[in-house]
């Protein structure tokens, strides 16, 4: 994929940049002036005009007091924080553990109409059953150094995961033939997890699809898990954060790429063959 799923994010921190600037030079100040009358080093200006610091409400207000821009603020601070939310470190957002992150996305995927999901090593989220969330959930605890609540997330994660079942809804599942074959948890977790997957993808609303791993002269290599919310938003999973992609141009290009992938998937009986298999590999 050629642009980083970072550079929405990217994007909207350099267009606060860009405008604080410009209030800078429309009201005739050096960056040393402006750093002068808000009270910091000039090294502060110079590094929140860059995009390389975010700045604070309390930043962006003293900026505008000293431009004559007071007007101004309200926006200015509604911008910087909704660019800051297209990039959210997981390490900040689960400091108190995992179950409250797992609700925070219920409203999201209640107002989804249509999510396309591609997974090339998990089960996706929606799919879990509670043996695999709990190992997962455990794991990322871990990884973290956050509290370990992976029982009470997991539950979570189920609770959650009820929206499926709410009409007015559609998803499309994609997942690459190794998600079937990384064991989380024991033997008799992942053999649930698996049976669970030959139940949810005969849900009519659902459409489950798996790449197989024979596949020959793929049109697209194995991408990053990314969900896809109507046409409108792109949640993107990286190691260390998590990447809210709202830039039409990128939006396309992942709905080009699940396009891509989902052409490579088998469906019905054949995903249903794939599955058994791997029930049958536990044994």
């Amino acid at each position: 994929m050629p642009t980083s799923p970072s550079s929405s994010a990217r994007t909207a921190r350099e267009n606060v940049a860009r405008q604080l600037r410009d209030l800078r030079r429309n009201a005739g100040l050096t960056v040393t002036g402006l750093a002068a009358r808000c009270g910091w080093h000039h090294a502060k200006t110079s590094r929140v005009e860059n995009a390389r610091t975010p700045p604070s409400p309390t930043d962006i207000r003293l900026w505008c007091r000293a431009t004559g821009a007071v007007d101004q603020a309200p926006d200015l601070i509604a911008a910087s924080q909704h660019a800051e939310s297209l990039y959210r470190e997981w390490r900040q957002r689960v400091r108190t553990g995992l179950a409250r992150l797992q609700s925070s996305y219920v409203e999201l995927y209640r107002t989804t109409a249509l999510l396309r999901v591609y997974s090339p090593v998990l089960v996706p989220g929606l799919l879990q059953t509670e043996g695999y969330a709990k190992a997962l959930l455990s794991m990322n605890a871990r990884f973290l150094g956050v509290p370990d609540d992976g029982a009470e997330a997991a539950a979570a994660r189920l609770r959650r995961s009820q929206v499926i079942h709410e009409p007015g809804h559609r998803y499309l599942f994609l997942v690459e033939e190794a998600v079937l074959r990384y064991q989380l948890g024991d033997e008799h977790a992942m053999a649930a997890q698996l049976g669970h997957l030959l139940t949810a993808g005969a849900l009519p609303q659902v459409s489950f699809g798996i790449i197989p791993a024979s596949t020959r002269d793929r049109a697209l290599w194995p991408q990053e898990t990314f969900d896809v919310h109507d046409d409108t938003l792109v949640s993107v999973e990286l190691l260390s954060a998590e990447v809210n992609v709202t830039q039409p141009s990128e939006i396309a290009l992942y709905l080009k790429a699940f396009e891509e992938l989902r052409g490579m998937a088998v469906y019905g009986a054949e995903a249903r063959a794939l599955i058994v298999r791997a029930i049958e590999a536990l044994r």
